[in-house]
């Protein structure tokens, strides 16, 4: 587990998974099955799905958002600090969006599903970089 800002750049070895994923809300006590939810969000107006376009749509729902969703396979400390800034900051002057999910082992970035091919490169030149520095300042 890593929680240095250097080698959580430099390790972060973003994934892009499978398939097009989908925001959606749902009124409590209405959530799909949940073996086709990948992450859920409980707010007052209602629940937020994580899910497979495909399900999402085979239960009926209204997409708020389709995304593609990029694993760092970096087991990140949740008491890391910075990682997050980093690669928002350059999703961000890459003029991407993203939605980030931090669980116990990795970070999940959802960016538009369309975005997914300059997002991995976005990610990749960031960690490219952190190596680059880190190579460098090694005595």
């Amino acid at each position: 587990m890593l929680r240095d800002l250097s080698a959580l750049l430099a390790s972060m070895e973003p994934e892009l998974q499978p398939g097009v994923y989908v925001f959606a809300s749902v009124t409590h006590g209405s959530a799909p099955a949940s073996a086709d939810v990948i992450a859920t969000f409980r707010e007052r107006e209602g629940l937020t799905v994580v899910m497979e376009e495909h399900a999402a749509q085979a239960a009926g729902l209204t997409p708020l958002f389709r995304a593609a969703w990029i694993t760092l396979t970096v087991h990140s400390d949740l008491h890391a600090v910075g990682l997050t800034a980093a690669f928002a900051q350059a999703l961000g002057e890459a003029g991407i969006s993203c939605n980030v999910m931090a669980a116990a082992y990795h970070d999940h970035l959802f960016v538009p599903a369309d975005d997914a091919p300059r997002a991995m490169d976005a990610l990749l030149s960031l960690q490219k970089r952190a190596g680059m520095l880190a190579a460098s300042s090694k005595p």
